[in-house]
């Protein structure tokens, strides 16, 4: 018996086609305590919480991403980043528990991905390298290079102080509707691998939603 969140191997569609008029609600979720990038075919988002306590920076992001998902038939989420160790981290790990329970309790299957693996399918590589100087890119560069390649590679073009998170959500997003078999563009076999690392839900109780 399977459940919408069972595993199961990733479609094997890599090129984009003929959109349908019906395909399944996909949310990308960059998940964050302070702004969490949001995306959906076509579109980008942000939630910015600036509550005073963190209870009501919590209460912020849960009612603010809630309007986004509560319609939605397969969510795809950041994961954690375990190498890094920084202040917050425990809240944060929270905050992701806390969007997964409400979805859980929507009967909304969900996928988490890996930033890597984020990277992965936006660039070919976890660890691209500046051309000029050959070191590997971190930081804001590490984040424009992923902007710059939801620009090229959809046609979307995120601005404004949540420019990083949103074009990350897009790219989980993109992720989820290949995944289903709706990709939303063509994209190589280095970047098309990271499909293969994600632990996907059930694909038929995705589709029937």
């Amino acid at each position: 018996m399977t459940t919408l969140f069972d595993v199961e191997a990733p479609a094997a569609t890599t090129a984009a086609g003929p959109r349908p008029t019906t395909i399944p609600r996909v949310i990308g979720l960059d998940v964050a305590m302070g702004t969490t990038g949001i995306a959906g075919e076509g579109w980008t988002d942000h939630v910015t919480a600036k509550g005073a306590s963190q209870h009501s920076r919590f209460e912020q992001q849960l009612a603010g991403i809630a309007d986004h998902i509560r319609h939605a038939d397969f969510v795809v989420i950041e994961g954690p980043a375990f190498s890094k160790n920084n202040n917050g981290a425990d809240a944060l790990s929270a905050m992701r528990w806390m969007v997964r329970h409400d979805l859980w309790k929507r009967r909304i299957p969900y996928a988490v991905v890996n930033p890597d693996h984020r990277i992965i399918y936006a660039v070919g590589t976890a660890a691209p390298k500046d051309p000029e100087t050959g070191n590997r890119l971190k930081g804001d560069p590490l984040k424009a290079v992923v902007r710059q390649a939801v620009a090229e590679t959809y046609g979307i073009t995120t601005e404004g102080l949540a420019k990083y998170d949103e074009a990350d959500a897009y790219i989980l997003l993109a992720m989820g509707l290949h995944w289903l078999g709706w990709p939303l563009a063509v994209v190589s076999d280095d970047r098309r691998r990271a499909i293969d690392s994600v632990r996907w839900p059930n694909r038929e109780a995705v589709n029937a939603r």
